[in-house]
Protein backbone atom coordinates (compact mmCIF):
# COMPACT_ATOMS: atom_id res chain seq x y z
CA UNK A 1 0.00 0.00 0.00
CA UNK A 2 1.75 3.22 -0.95
CA UNK A 3 2.03 6.39 1.36
CA UNK A 4 -0.65 7.94 -0.25
CA UNK A 5 -3.40 4.97 1.13
CA UNK A 6 -1.47 5.28 4.36
CA UNK A 7 -2.12 9.06 4.59
CA UNK A 8 -5.73 8.80 3.78
CA UNK A 9 -6.32 6.12 6.00
CA UNK A 10 -4.64 8.19 9.00
CA UNK A 11 -6.99 11.21 8.34
CA UNK A 12 -10.00 8.64 8.31
CA UNK A 13 -8.42 7.25 11.29
CA UNK A 14 -8.66 10.55 13.10
CA UNK A 15 -11.33 12.38 11.83
CA UNK A 16 -13.79 9.26 10.77
CA UNK A 17 -16.03 10.90 7.95
CA UNK A 18 -13.87 13.21 5.41
CA UNK A 19 -15.34 14.73 1.89
CA UNK A 20 -13.43 13.58 -1.26
CA UNK A 21 -12.65 17.83 -1.94
CA UNK A 22 -11.29 17.54 1.28
CA UNK A 23 -8.85 14.80 0.59
CA UNK A 24 -8.19 15.60 -2.88
CA UNK A 25 -7.08 19.58 -1.58
CA UNK A 26 -5.27 18.19 1.58
CA UNK A 27 -2.90 15.50 -0.65
CA UNK A 28 -2.54 17.88 -3.44
CA UNK A 29 -4.32 15.35 -6.16
CA UNK A 30 -7.06 16.07 -8.16
CA UNK A 31 -10.73 14.35 -7.56
CA UNK A 32 -10.60 12.25 -10.09
CA UNK A 33 -7.42 10.98 -8.75
CA UNK A 34 -9.00 10.99 -5.07
CA UNK A 35 -11.95 9.16 -6.04
CA UNK A 36 -9.89 6.06 -8.08
CA UNK A 37 -7.75 5.55 -4.75
CA UNK A 38 -11.27 5.53 -2.56
CA UNK A 39 -12.52 3.26 -5.12
CA UNK A 40 -9.30 0.92 -4.75
CA UNK A 41 -9.76 1.19 -1.12
CA UNK A 42 -13.06 0.31 -1.01
CA UNK A 43 -12.67 -2.82 -3.21
CA UNK A 44 -10.70 -4.38 -0.57
CA UNK A 45 -13.07 -3.29 2.10
CA UNK A 46 -10.23 -1.00 3.65
CA UNK A 47 -12.97 1.96 3.05
CA UNK A 48 -16.29 2.57 2.44
CA UNK A 49 -17.46 5.65 0.11
CA UNK A 50 -20.65 7.72 0.78
CA UNK A 51 -21.94 10.61 -1.32
CA UNK A 52 -19.31 12.77 -1.36
CA UNK A 53 -17.40 11.58 1.17
CA UNK A 54 -15.52 8.25 3.00
CA UNK A 55 -15.62 6.62 6.16
CA UNK A 56 -13.13 3.30 7.53
CA UNK A 57 -14.38 0.17 6.87
CA UNK A 58 -15.28 -2.73 9.44
CA UNK A 59 -12.97 -1.39 12.42
CA UNK A 60 -12.90 -5.40 13.00
CA UNK A 61 -10.88 -5.87 9.47
CA UNK A 62 -7.04 -6.55 9.94
CA UNK A 63 -6.80 -5.54 6.04
CA UNK A 64 -7.68 -2.02 6.56
CA UNK A 65 -5.38 -1.43 9.65
CA UNK A 66 -2.48 -2.92 8.49
CA UNK A 67 -2.01 0.07 6.03
CA UNK A 68 -2.42 2.77 9.59
CA UNK A 69 1.45 3.60 11.12
CA UNK A 70 2.68 0.44 8.56
CA UNK A 71 6.35 1.04 9.20
CA UNK A 72 5.62 1.28 12.99
CA UNK A 73 3.78 -1.71 12.83
CA UNK A 74 6.39 -3.69 11.13
CA UNK A 75 9.15 -2.45 13.41
CA UNK A 76 7.23 -3.64 16.49
CA UNK A 77 7.22 -7.11 14.41
CA UNK A 78 10.87 -7.35 13.29
CA UNK A 79 11.68 -7.01 16.93
CA UNK A 80 9.59 -9.67 18.19
CA UNK A 81 10.98 -12.23 15.56
CA UNK A 82 14.17 -11.74 17.78
CA UNK A 83 12.37 -13.10 20.10
CA UNK A 84 11.65 -16.47 18.51
CA UNK A 85 14.60 -18.81 18.42
CA UNK A 86 15.31 -20.43 14.46
CA UNK A 87 12.59 -23.56 14.37
CA UNK A 88 10.10 -23.00 17.50
CA UNK A 89 6.89 -23.32 16.80
CA UNK A 90 5.10 -19.88 18.54
CA UNK A 91 1.19 -19.60 18.59
CA UNK A 92 0.42 -16.19 17.03
CA UNK A 93 -2.76 -14.57 17.99
CA UNK A 94 -5.35 -11.76 15.74
CA UNK A 95 -3.91 -8.61 15.26
CA UNK A 96 -2.18 -6.27 12.82
CA UNK A 97 1.35 -6.18 14.72
CA UNK A 98 0.98 -10.10 14.94
CA UNK A 99 0.18 -10.21 11.29
CA UNK A 100 3.22 -8.79 10.21
CA UNK A 101 5.03 -10.78 12.63
CA UNK A 102 4.26 -14.02 11.29
CA UNK A 103 4.68 -12.70 7.68
CA UNK A 104 7.83 -11.72 8.79
CA UNK A 105 8.97 -15.44 10.52
CA UNK A 106 7.57 -16.65 7.23
CA UNK A 107 10.04 -14.67 5.23
CA UNK A 108 13.40 -15.50 7.27
CA UNK A 109 11.96 -19.01 7.70
CA UNK A 110 12.65 -18.72 11.42
CA UNK A 111 9.46 -21.16 12.99
CA UNK A 112 8.80 -24.28 12.21
CA UNK A 113 5.35 -23.82 12.43
CA UNK A 114 2.58 -20.46 13.20
CA UNK A 115 0.02 -21.83 15.48
CA UNK A 116 -3.13 -19.19 15.21
CA UNK A 117 -7.14 -19.09 15.58
CA UNK A 118 -6.97 -16.42 12.81
CA UNK A 119 -8.18 -17.16 9.48
CA UNK A 120 -6.51 -13.93 8.08
CA UNK A 121 -2.93 -14.64 9.37
CA UNK A 122 -3.43 -17.75 7.59
CA UNK A 123 -4.80 -16.31 4.57
CA UNK A 124 -1.93 -13.52 4.63
CA UNK A 125 1.00 -15.63 4.61
CA UNK A 126 -0.05 -18.73 2.66
CA UNK A 127 1.24 -17.48 -0.33
CA UNK A 128 5.19 -17.90 0.98
CA UNK A 129 6.25 -21.32 0.08
CA UNK A 130 8.36 -21.61 3.52
CA UNK A 131 4.72 -21.07 5.54
CA UNK A 132 3.54 -23.98 7.47
CA UNK A 133 0.10 -22.75 9.62
CA UNK A 134 -1.82 -24.63 12.25
CA UNK A 135 -5.34 -22.85 12.31
CA UNK A 136 -7.24 -23.54 15.55
CA UNK A 137 -10.73 -24.99 15.08
CA UNK A 138 -13.89 -23.28 16.54
CA UNK A 139 -16.92 -21.00 15.90
CA UNK A 140 -15.72 -18.05 13.07
CA UNK A 141 -15.99 -14.48 13.67
CA UNK A 142 -16.77 -13.66 9.84
CA UNK A 143 -15.75 -9.86 10.58
CA UNK A 144 -12.52 -10.39 12.56
CA UNK A 145 -11.77 -13.75 10.88
CA UNK A 146 -10.71 -15.85 13.80
CA UNK A 147 -11.93 -18.44 15.29
CA UNK A 148 -13.53 -18.42 19.20
CA UNK A 149 -15.64 -20.90 21.09
CA UNK A 150 -14.57 -23.79 23.30
CA UNK A 151 -13.26 -25.57 20.74
CA UNK A 152 -10.01 -22.97 20.01
CA UNK A 153 -9.43 -23.97 24.00
CA UNK A 154 -9.74 -27.71 22.86
CA UNK A 155 -7.52 -27.56 19.65
CA UNK A 156 -4.72 -25.45 22.01
CA UNK A 157 -4.68 -28.55 23.82
CA UNK A 158 -2.55 -30.43 21.01
CA UNK A 159 0.65 -27.59 21.16
CA UNK A 160 3.05 -26.39 24.18
CA UNK A 161 5.45 -23.44 23.08
CA UNK A 162 7.26 -21.33 24.42
CA UNK A 163 5.82 -18.01 22.52
CA UNK A 164 2.16 -16.87 22.22
CA UNK A 165 2.34 -12.91 20.44
CA UNK A 166 -0.84 -11.12 20.93
CA UNK A 167 -2.83 -7.82 20.03
CA UNK A 168 -4.83 -5.29 22.65
CA UNK A 169 -7.09 -2.71 21.86
CA UNK A 170 -6.76 -1.34 25.08
CA UNK A 171 -4.54 -0.59 28.22
CA UNK A 172 -4.84 0.78 31.56
CA UNK A 173 -3.44 1.12 35.06
CA UNK A 174 -6.90 0.01 36.74
CA UNK A 175 -7.21 -3.05 34.96
CA UNK A 176 -4.25 -4.23 32.68
CA UNK A 177 -4.66 -5.43 29.30
CA UNK A 178 -7.99 -5.57 27.47
CA UNK A 179 -9.68 -7.00 24.17
CA UNK A 180 -12.65 -5.18 22.97
CA UNK A 181 -14.45 -8.52 22.37
CA UNK A 182 -15.46 -11.15 25.11
CA UNK A 183 -15.50 -14.54 22.90
CA UNK A 184 -11.77 -13.41 21.55
CA UNK A 185 -10.66 -12.70 25.28
CA UNK A 186 -10.93 -15.81 26.13
CA UNK A 187 -9.55 -17.54 23.17
CA UNK A 188 -6.53 -15.56 23.76
CA UNK A 189 -6.53 -17.53 27.32
CA UNK A 190 -7.20 -20.39 26.12
CA UNK A 191 -4.38 -19.81 24.17
CA UNK A 192 -2.32 -18.43 26.75
CA UNK A 193 -2.45 -21.39 28.81
CA UNK A 194 -0.41 -23.51 26.48
CA UNK A 195 2.62 -21.18 26.15
CA UNK A 196 5.65 -20.81 28.81
CA UNK A 197 4.96 -16.73 27.94
CA UNK A 198 2.92 -14.10 26.33
CA UNK A 199 4.30 -10.76 24.55
CA UNK A 200 1.59 -8.37 23.15
CA UNK A 201 2.39 -7.14 20.13
CA UNK A 202 0.94 -2.87 20.21
CA UNK A 203 1.18 0.60 19.00
CA UNK A 204 1.39 3.16 21.86
CA UNK A 205 -1.74 4.74 21.06
CA UNK A 206 -3.45 1.61 22.59
CA UNK A 207 -2.20 2.77 26.29
CA UNK A 208 -4.43 5.56 25.95
CA UNK A 209 -7.67 3.60 25.55
CA UNK A 210 -9.80 1.40 27.81
CA UNK A 211 -10.49 -1.70 26.43
CA UNK A 212 -14.14 -3.77 27.48
CA UNK A 213 -12.69 -6.69 28.43
CA UNK A 214 -9.72 -7.31 30.75
CA UNK A 215 -7.53 -10.23 29.21
CA UNK A 216 -6.79 -11.19 32.85
CA UNK A 217 -3.33 -12.45 32.41
CA UNK A 218 -0.85 -10.87 34.80
CA UNK A 219 2.12 -13.03 35.46
CA UNK A 220 1.36 -14.53 32.33
CA UNK A 221 2.86 -11.49 29.99
CA UNK A 222 6.62 -11.57 30.30
CA UNK A 223 7.16 -8.48 27.48
CA UNK A 224 5.36 -5.97 25.30
CA UNK A 225 6.89 -4.65 22.20
CA UNK A 226 5.70 -1.35 21.26
CA UNK A 227 6.86 2.15 19.71
CA UNK A 228 8.54 5.05 21.95
CA UNK A 229 5.72 6.89 22.36
CA UNK A 230 4.59 4.94 25.62
CA UNK A 231 3.17 7.24 28.16
CA UNK A 232 5.72 7.06 31.06
CA UNK A 233 3.24 5.95 34.05
CA UNK A 234 1.88 2.69 31.91
CA UNK A 235 5.77 1.99 31.19
CA UNK A 236 6.70 1.95 34.87
CA UNK A 237 3.54 0.41 35.92
CA UNK A 238 4.47 -2.27 33.61
CA UNK A 239 7.91 -2.58 34.49
CA UNK A 240 7.17 -2.28 37.90
CA UNK A 241 4.55 -5.52 37.43
CA UNK A 242 7.34 -7.81 35.81
CA UNK A 243 6.62 -6.91 32.04
CA UNK A 244 9.54 -5.86 29.87
CA UNK A 245 9.40 -2.87 27.97
CA UNK A 246 10.82 -3.07 24.64
CA UNK A 247 10.35 -0.01 22.63
CA UNK A 248 11.38 0.54 19.07
CA UNK A 249 11.35 3.86 17.23
CA UNK A 250 8.05 5.37 15.91
CA UNK A 251 8.20 5.31 11.87
CA UNK A 252 6.75 6.92 9.02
Amino acid sequence: MGKRDARILEILTDRKRVEVAELARELGVSSVTMRKDLDELESRDVIQRRHGYAVLGNPNDINGRLAFHYESKRAIAERAMELVRDGETVMVESGSCCALLALALVEAERASAIVTNSAFIASYVRKNRSANTILLGGAFQNDAQVTVGPLVAQSAQSFNVDHLFIGIDGYSLETGFANADHLRAQAVRDMAERAKAVVALTESEKFGRTGVVPLGLEGKIKAVITDDGIPDGARLALATGGVEVIEVPRRG
